[in-house]
């Protein structure tokens, strides 16, 4: 049996970014290069959408996003630029990895689409969803 086919990191991130540029999704989540002159594709901005019902219902939340060269074998590190309070978020808006699952146990197949997908559905959680927030806006 043939060993499965690995895509290139630069083949892999142009591919992401292709997607964000469409919209991929529904809207509630979106991403792009920080910097359109990054030929690494390193340093991306990432864009949430609060959940209704929840207490970051009508704010949009803003992160940062860098893929480091085993990106993706190994997962991005992600800090909010937007301030919020949410478990596994530290007080510099860093996401600790060993707090969130999906940072712990890393899949290739993971996107940036998904982990801010991901990232969202958090924000519904019974932990989350009830968590008093910084003043709107407000960033760190």
């Amino acid at each position: 049996m043939a060993a499965p086919v690995k895509v290139p990191r630069n083949f892999r991130l142009l591919e992401e970014l292709e997607q964000g540029q469409k919209g991929g999704g529904d809207g509630s989540v979106s991403w792009g290069l920080e910097n359109e002159d990054d030929m690494d594709l390193r340093v991306w901005n990432g864009m949430i959408l609060g959940p209704a019902k929840t207490c970051y219902e009508g704010r949009i939340y803003q992160l940062r996003i860098e893929c480091g060269n085993e990106y993706p074998d190994k997962a991005p590190s992600v800090c909010f630029l937007t301030k919020i309070n949410m478990k596994g978020v530290d007080s510099n808006g860093r996401l600790n990895p060993r707090e969130l699952p999906m940072l712990a146990g890393w899949l290739p197949n993971y996107t940036l689409c998904t982990l801010l997908k991901e990232l969202r559905r958090m924000m519904t959680l019974k932990e989350n969803c009830k968590l008093s927030q910084p003043p709107e806006n407000s960033t760190y």
